[in-house]
């Protein structure tokens, strides 16, 4: 693991030895080729490595030049494991001079938010509930099995299709939700069997490939909100996000599109194109480009049952117009609740800011409800799972009032919102002023925000 080319570093080093390194040193090692990390004290030369990380080789050297420690602990569930391959990558640790952390970070913040971790961890906040999980997939199977039998029993009306695909779009939301759980490894007790189940859920269920999100999504969490680091805020020049892109945009006088109409065709090429279109053409250039043949074999079997079920009754023509309806469904479900929790948040380059409030300030809170916690699959609980990606999402609810007393402690705003207001700022960010407006001063009760964003949905529809 990590031989070869790397044995001349792990005994010379910039310095002429194999030992200690100031932190200026290590910073000089961030390009692609010549990167170095450092965890727990330790420098490592990733510049290899990179290349075989199962998260992908962009997020290591997102942390190039950097101590990584509070990431490598967040993401990884075997923490002893994952030491045992590094090894061979240590090629020395820092000055006994030099401080833990890198830009002036807070040290004590960051000394309380690991002794926070360790305390969540003794009262089982990361040990998973199976029967929860059983019950999720469960209720995915059969929404996708009384939607085979609707068309079964009923035939291919316009009403009973109509029903059909809001189930199916149900099917795949959740299930997205649920590989999601998988990929951060908090379901099953080793990495392998949640790898393995991961591949399943969004190849079979879904038709997505477990390394094309692997390799966006650990970026997102690792750096979010941030700039040529998070994915999520790569708008591909179709939008400028955040107060600080309108400016550089400004400046250079970059054009690519009508930036101040964007708040118009967001929501045509926004909501409803981003899972039917950009993702799916992604997915597949991914998968053939980098040689993912195990995600394409999965990918491919759900086609195969999909066509297999759906072409007997419609044919191929409209089982592929239902295909991609229930696509464009999903597609604004994904992008809503995602982008609640991210979207108005703060948007920027790297600040290289300890995980906590790198975290914070790029995410907020939905409040808690049966509803909330089942349309977003406890994404309402933001925060808490950016914090703890590895911690199963039945147990976010018993670590917020510990992450909040936190965040009071060192005067780092915590946000919660409700579903209505969530929405409501997403519509302000992007979507028409003059509905913005109109919205903003909207007081109804909760049952009647509700029915007008399920009136809003249905007009985008």
């Amino acid at each position: 693991m990590g031989g070869g080319g790397q044995q001349t570093d792990r005994i010379t080093g910039t310095n002429g030895r194999f030992g200690t390194y100031t932190w200026e040193e290590v910073q000089k090692h961030t390009k692609f080729g010549d990167q170095w990390i450092v965890v727990e004290r330790k420098v490592y030369n990733v510049s290899q490595w990179v290349k075989r990380h199962p998260g992908g080789l962009r997020i290591i050297g997102h942390y190039a030049g950097e101590d990584a420690t509070e990431a490598f602990t967040a993401f990884h569930p075997d923490l002893q494991l994952v030491r045992k391959y590094m090894k061979p990558l240590l090629i020395g640790e820092l000055e006994a001079s030099e401080p833990s952390q890198d830009c002036q970070k807070n040290a004590a913040l960051v000394e309380d938010f690991r002794a926070l971790r360790e305390h969540l961890e003794a009262e089982g906040c990361f040990k998973t509930q199976p029967l929860f999980f059983m019950l999720h997939l469960g209720h995915i199977l059969l929404l996708e099995v009384i939607a085979l039998m609707l068309v079964w029993c009923f035939g291919t009306g316009w009403i009973n299709t109509a029903i059909v695909a809001v189930l199916m779009a149900t099917a795949q939301s959740q299930a997205g939700w649920l590989q999601h759980d998988f990929g951060h490894l908090s379901v099953c007790k080793t990495s392998r069997w949640n790898h393995l189940v991961h591949k399943f859920v969004i190849g079979h269920l879904k038709g997505a490939s477990a390394g094309w999100w692997n390799h966006r999504h650990f970026q997102h969490h690792a750096k979010p909100n941030v700039f040529k680091k998070d994915p999520d805020v790569n708008m591909l020049n179709a939008f400028v996000v955040g107060k600080v892109q309108p400016v550089e945009y400004g400046v250079k006088k970059i054009k690519h599109l009508p930036y101040n109409h964007q708040h118009k065709y967001f929501f045509f090429i926004g909501p409803p194109l981003l899972i039917p279109v950009y993702f799916q053409f992604q997915i597949f250039h991914n998968m053939i480009v980098h040689g993912l043949w195990v995600d394409l074999a999965w990918c491919i079997s759900y086609y195969v049952r999909y066509f297999l079920c759906y072409t007997q009754f419609y044919g191929v023509f409209w089982a592929v117009i239902l295909f991609n309806f229930v696509r464009f469904m999903e597609s604004h479900w994904f992008v809503w609740v995602t982008q609640m929790s991210h979207m108005p948040m703060h948007i920027d380059y790297e600040k290289h800011q300890d995980w906590l409030s790198m975290q914070l300030v790029a995410t907020c809170n939905i409040e808690q409800s049966p509803f909330n916690d089942w349309f977003s699959g406890h994404l309402n609980f933001q925060i808490e799972h950016h914090l703890f990606p590895t911690m199963p999402r039945h147990n976010y609810w018993r670590a917020a009032p510990h992450v909040r007393a936190l965040c009071d402690k060192y005067g780092v705003k915590y946000q919660e919102k409700t579903l209505y207001g969530a929405f409501a700022d997403i519509i302000r960010y992007d979507g028409p002023l003059w509905l913005g407006s109109i919205w903003a001063t909207l007081d109804f009760s909760n049952c009647l925000k509700y029915c007008l964003i399920g009136l809003f949905f249905l007009e985008i529809w």
